[in-house]
């Protein structure tokens, strides 16, 4: 004959007088002499019992419990010690918190300082946001692969050669990332990907500079005053590199001098001095 479920009710549970009671089905009710309480599943397999704890009360309510208390019967109906099996479930659950998106994310917040502007560009994490993660963003970084990063990064290794070789630079430092945090990864995989990708076809080729011969009309041809035909204006006048014009502030001129942030200038990492560019009257009759 089956055993009676369910013979407790939440009105008597606060009432209830120090000891252990049964609720049926193998729950336990247990309120104890300080006044506190919790619930626990006793469970018998393979000849022998065992309580597992199903949190206290009343933060766990005795619906609650009852659903818990069923859950883990379950398992133990079907040959599993159900304490293992939470473990289990648990280690699980904690190698999943640890996606490669969130790795990354952390990686790159450690670098930030090393990063022109603090990265705030997006250079360093862009190879990574649209050739990596989107297919590897949700992995557990310690079931990453050689044979996943191949398949990954494949469709771009020969097309877009500069840019996959990026990505795997930054896969590479986040999975050193996750090796010092204490995460079991292969610190080998980028370069075994490496092996089964091949050499690169692709070679990079600069762009070409236009003929010095041809500045001077090109410059009388920005001449309809949009922000970026000064921009060119001004970089042609000064031979500044793209990002200080890019990042040019008013409060950064003085008069007939311009003074650039020594982390704008490129090569210039950890530099406490500015850079400063004179601006120089043009003729009227000149080309430039």
């Amino acid at each position: 004959m089956a055993r009676p479920k369910h013979k407790l009710s939440s009105a008597e549970l606060k009432a209830k007088a120090p000891g252990k009671y049964s609720d049926g089905g193998g729950l336990w009710f247990h309120k104890r002499h300080d006044g506190g309480a919790q619930w626990f599943l006793r469970y018998t397999l393979f000849g022998r019992r065992h309580e597992m704890g199903l949190g206290s009360f009343p933060a766990v309510s005795l619906k609650a419990a009852r659903q818990e208390a069923e859950k883990w019967q379950a398992v133990v109906r079907d040959g599993k010690d159900a304490i293992k099996e939470r473990e289990r479930q648990g280690r699980e659950a904690e190698r999943n918190l640890n996606i490669l998106a969130d790795i990354a994310k952390d990686a790159f917040e450690s670098r930030k300082a090393e990063l022109k502007g603090d990265g705030k560009a997006g250079r360093w994490f862009s190879p990574l946001e649209l050739h990596v993660l989107p297919k590897l963003g949700k992995m557990p970084v310690s079931q990453i692969d050689q044979r996943d990063i191949r398949d990954t990064l494949a469709p771009i290794w020969h097309t877009k050669a500069d840019t996959a070789r990026k990505a795997m630079n930054r896969l590479s430092i986040c999975m050193r990332h996750a090796a010092a945090l204490g995460l079991d990864v292969d610190l080998q995989a980028t370069e075994k990907a490496k092996a089964l990708l091949g050499k690169q076809r692709h070679k990079a080729t600069n762009i070409p500079a236009m003929p010095w011969q041809d500045v001077p009309a090109f410059y009388q041809s920005l001449d309809g005053g949009t922000t970026a035909e000064l921009a060119l204006r001004l970089l042609i006048l000064t031979a500044v590199r793209s990002y200080p014009l890019r990042h040019l502030h008013l409060d950064q001129i003085d008069g007939d001098i311009w003074t650039i942030p020594a982390e704008a200038m490129k090569g210039r990492k950890g530099a406490t001095s500015d850079f400063r560019v004179p601006f120089v009257a043009r003729s009227p009759k000149s080309d430039c």
